[in-house]
């Protein structure tokens, strides 16, 4: 059976408005640049320190 590669759903809930600009970036590397835009992404190392840069600004729900 093929190994199935945890993924992680993040979600922005606020906006970067007034935000440094660094937090600006790492959204829109993460592929959000609106309210309520959702992104489906794999759960690596470097995606965790991401969300960790702008957690304040997601939402993050675990998935298979």
């Amino acid at each position: 059976m093929a190994d199935k590669k945890k993924t992680v759903k993040v979600t922005q809930i606020k906006s970067p408005i007034n935000r440094m600009s660094y937090q600006r970036d790492t959204l829109i590397g993460l592929g959000l640049n609106k309210i309520n835009r959702s992104r489906v992404l794999e759960d690596t190392p470097a995606v965790r320190g991401m969300i960790s840069r702008v957690q304040h600004l997601v939402r993050v729900e675990e998935t298979a």
